[in-house]
């Protein structure tokens, strides 16, 4: 004869069997979900370390090719960054390492074609600001003006924006248009408040225009 605690027991064990026959399958899969993607995030992690040390040893890579003044080298291994690592940000140091190479070997048009790779694609507004400057400096040693002043016509951030003004203002001066290239200066010393070794190169440059920057009243952004 059952016990009141055998019925209670076999009541339990009944109703534990109707919700696993009712919702079995959906914790199933469920579980098979959670699994999963507990997997696959742990396989993205490790895709992504090994991807990073690939991509780090590419980069020394580059990093030896410059150093030894082997552009041909040089330019194969970016090539092989890019095409392998372009979203990483191994990359955007490698083509910023491999522009300077490029340049002090007078492949200036090849320099300029790395430092806009980096500026067109990095995620590091920081690096993208570098490449957009050091484009601008080359083009301006180029003499070609209108080209130098493109890159700095767009948004810098707050860190890079003084800088992206004193050269604009370098290139207005270099094209003999000394009100625009006052008003960059102007625009540079307001934003380079807190360098003031900077600013001592910007004093002098307003100085030769015959502007004191210290008494001169809030500029606007130069058009």
């Amino acid at each position: 004869m059952a016990t009141p605690l055998d019925l209670e027991e076999q009541e339990q064990l009944d109703q534990i069997k109707h919700f696993w026959k009712t919702y079995g399958n959906l914790i199933s899969w469920l579980l098979i979900a959670i699994l999963g993607s507990y997997a696959a995030w742990n396989g993205y992690q490790y895709w992504e370390r090994n991807q990073a040390g690939k991509a780090a040893a590419l980069f020394d890579e580059v990093e030896r090719a410059a150093s030894a003044g082997d552009i041909e080298r040089v330019e194969r291994s970016l090539a092989d960054m890019k095409d392998k690592f372009g979203g990483t940000q191994y990359a955007q140091q490698a083509a910023l390492l491999a522009a300077k190479s490029l340049q002090a070997k007078g492949k200036s048009e090849a320099a300029i074609a790395a430092l806009n790779w980096v500026a067109g694609g990095a995620k590091d507004l920081g690096y993208r600001d570098i490449a957009r400057l050091r484009v601008a400096a080359l083009q301006l040693d180029a003499k070609a003006y209108d080209e130098a002043l493109k890159p700095l016509a767009l948004e810098f951030t707050p860190a890079m924006a003084g800088l992206a003004a004193d050269l604009r203002g370098d290139i207005l001066q270099a094209k003999a248009q000394s009100s625009e290239a006052i008003a960059a200066y102007k625009l540079a010393w307001e934003k380079l408040v807190d360098s003031p070794d900077y600013r001592r190169l910007l004093q002098a440059k307003l100085n030769a225009l015959g502007i004191d920057p210290s008494s001169a009243s809030p500029s606007e952004t130069p058009k």
